[in-house]
């Protein structure tokens, strides 16, 4: 065997090898995105959300506005704020 067709199989194997490699990265992307879409199904029924309310938060967080307190934020008011107009009322 010369030194070329030494090289010519190994080539072929590195091929073959480069291609099984290619097909377990494909699977596991598969499998990955399977499972991730299974954490977000299961996060979202959890928490009995509406498809409209899921896309009303995730509109939220594209525009940055999603934090501890969400109603705050469509509102403009937070609740200790309504609390403090109430009280100055009073004096």
């Amino acid at each position: 065997m010369t030194k070329l067709e030494r090289i010519g199989e190994d080539l072929e194997k590195a091929r073959a090898r480069y291609a099984e490699w290619g097909r377990r990265v494909k699977d596991l992307e598969e499998k990955y995105r399977e499972e991730e879409n299974a954490v977000i199904h299961t996060m979202v029924h959890a928490a009995n959300l509406t498809p409209e309310q899921l896309a009303h938060i995730i509109a939220l967080a594209a525009q940055g506005k999603v934090g501890a307190f969400p109603e705050e934020m469509v509102s403009g008011r937070a609740d200790n704020e309504e609390t403090e107009d109430m009280y100055s009322d009073e004096m």
